[in-house]
């Protein structure tokens, strides 16, 4: 999980202040939290403001020893796993978490919520699409943005925690959203393939091994089709997604993408016919509605 890493002449100072500054902030946020907000009673004896050390460590199922290192600024190394496990236990946000894993020098593993690619231009693409269907993604499936309509095709993905608006995660996971692809096994087969050859160019990247061991962990179905080995590069394709607010729709999904490297796109899909067309309508007001009345 972590390990003692080698102090050595070349060593910067900007380390070590990385390190401090990753102590005072995790000192400041354990002093921050009561005990009743962790579901652990406050006691008597008392002294410590907000969470002791062994109660963080306990909570994020860590070392008490390795935390108080952390806290103490040791040179130690930090697995983005545990890094995730002190945010949610601090109850960091967004901003607060970004911030942990820049201190510790990681790379957050977690779908991103705020995306360079995703400008107020880009949200207005989207929004002038409707109402056919469209998102951005990022090249690991996460989706980083999306319409009205395309928020009621496959599911609520609103009522989604942003962490898990993936679409492999959905597509092997969520059974509303599988329930919604009428050729499911084919999806799947055909996503894990062009997921196994995107990730070719970011196989040490942790937020890829991590969602690959997620996928792993949670679907049979996903490790079944990892290990066809099986690469696909992304095309063209005619869809048909069963919508449990307007029946069966027809659709053709192409990607846009936003540079010149293979990452973030949009994703659309366009009625294939009238009918589709006729259904994506009515699938737009219904979203237009349920947004106006929130």
């Amino acid at each position: 999980m972590t390990t003692m890493a080698q102090e050595t002449p070349s060593e910067t100072s900007a380390a070590a202040i990385r390190r401090h500054e990753l102590a005072g902030f995790l000192r400041h946020r354990r002093e921050h939290i009561t005990p009743e907000q962790v579901g652990l009673p406050r006691g008597t004896r008392r002294r410590t403001p907000g969470l002791r050390r062994e109660e963080v460590a306990q909570l994020a199922s860590v070392g008490v020893t390795w935390y108080t290192w952390l806290e103490q600024a040791r040179d130690i190394q930090v697995s983005v796993q545990v890094l995730d496990a002190l945010a949610r236990t601090l109850f960091l946000d967004p901003s607060e978490r970004a911030h942990l894993f820049q201190l510790a020098g990681q790379v957050d593993p977690t779908p991103a919520t705020i995306c360079p690619s995703i400008t107020p231009g880009v949200r207005a693409v989207l929004e002038h699409l409707e109402p056919v269907p469209a998102c951005v993604q990022n090249s690991r499936y996460d989706i980083l943005a999306y319409n009205r309509t395309y928020g009621l095709l496959l599911c609520d993905l609103d009522a989604v925690p942003p962490e898990d608006r993936n679409c492999l995660v959905l597509s092997y996971t969520h059974e509303e959203w599988r329930s919604s692809i009428v050729h499911l096994r084919d999806t799947q087969r055909l996503m894990a393939a062009r997921f196994r050859a995107t990730m070719a160019a970011h196989l040490a990247e942790p937020a890829w091994k991590m969602l690959l061991k997620r996928l792993r962990a949670e679907s049979a179905e996903f490790r079944e089709n990892w290990e066809r080995h099986e690469v696909q590069a992304h095309r063209t394709k005619r869809k048909e997604f069963d919508n449990r607010y307007v029946g069966r729709i027809a659709v053709d999904h192409t990607d846009l993408w936003l540079g010149p490297e293979l990452g973030p796109r949009i994703v659309t899909y366009a009625p294939a016919d009238e009918e589709s067309r006729e259904r994506l309508e009515k699938l737009h007001a219904l979203a237009l509605e349920r947004a106006g009345a929130r």
